[in-house]
């Protein structure tokens, strides 16, 4: 498997029933999410993408909007100790169940009463990830190996599944590797975990603080 160049939290393929694209040559399945039925409809503002539009200044000032509600917190909830993120996520190290939920997922079920599910393939026939979002605790998701190891954890805040929300995502030692903030199901905002900006998402392609473009997903 090749080295992970990319971590995009998969609440927004739970979110908006569309597939997303996380890793490198690794690809979420053809079908979607069983969609939300209308009396629970997600709630998700019609925001204009007009970054190629602004100038630097608007676009720093925006920068800087979005990594204040990211970061200023009480930084304890944010970095997290491995001691503390053993004591909240410990029991979730490893799927006990790893050989069903491996089989759902590669066999595309992507919910059941339990839980709602997203695989993630190297060259679209092996499954390498997958990830997990229990309904009796929607705002965290859980990636695991194809050996129910935990991988990956993101973390929303309370406003999720409406727009718009954010999400930390931390690696299986409790160390923090992005923040996302989630203007609208088809904008985002990723930042490094030093605060830093990476980009802009709108749809499949992310662009930078310069409006250049730099990266693109598939089965957006």
């Amino acid at each position: 498997m090749k080295k992970i160049l990319l971590i995009l939290s998969v609440f927004t393929v739970f979110c908006t029933c569309q597939n997303v694209y996380s890793f490198e040559n690794i690809e979420a399945p053809e079908q979607s999410i069983k969609e939300t039925p209308k009396a629970t409809e997600i709630i998700s503002p019609n925001v204009e993408f007009d970054w190629l539009k602004l100038t630097p200044e608007e676009r720093q000032a925006k920068v800087n909007e979005y990594k204040e509600i990211l970061f200023n917190k009480d930084l304890s909830s944010i970095y997290l100790t491995k001691e503390e993120f053993t004591k909240k996520f410990g029991s979730y190290k490893k799927d006990r169940e790893y050989k069903h939920h491996y089989m759902l997922t590669n066999n595309g079920v992507t919910e059941d009463e339990d839980a709602k599910y997203c695989a993630f393939y190297y060259k679209k026939n092996t499954l390498v990830v997958y990830a997990i979002q229990y309904k009796t605790n929607p705002h965290n998701a859980y990636y695991y190996t194809a050996y129910g190891k935990l991988y990956y954890v993101d973390i929303t805040s309370d406003d999720y599944p409406n727009f718009p929300y954010y999400s930390m995502q931390y690696n299986r030692k409790g160390k923090l590797k992005s923040a996302i903030y989630f203007a609208s199901k088809d904008i985002q905002y990723m930042y490094n975990p030093d605060g830093t900006f990476q980009g802009i998402w709108y749809k499949d392609k992310m662009y930078d603080q310069n409006g250049n473009q730099k990266l693109t997903r598939t089965n957006w």
